[in-house]
């Protein structure tokens, strides 16, 4: 199965969804070549911003997994096809 490279970036508003989100990236681990987390307390928001490789399925159900958390905004780039 081609692999595809790109990065997601996360937004948390919510503080609850943070341990989930932790979790979800404990899952995923094996796709994730690069995380960056900042915290912004007086805005009150979380920024998490990766880049990933695997398959499309599993992107896809990784930013669907992410999608579904209340207090939780994904957007994904993926830039090459390996």
């Amino acid at each position: 199965m081609e692999k595809q490279i790109g990065s997601i970036n996360i937004v948390i508003t919510d503080r609850e969804a943070v341990a989930i989100v932790n979790r979800l990236l404990s899952q995923y681990a094996d796709m994730i070549y690069s995380r960056n987390g900042m915290p912004l307390r007086e805005e009150n928001l979380c920024i998490i911003s990766l880049i990933i490789k695997g398959s499309a399925d599993d992107i896809n159900a990784f930013t669907g997994k992410l999608g579904r958390i209340k207090g939780v905004k994904v957007r994904s780039i993926l830039i090459k096809t390996i």
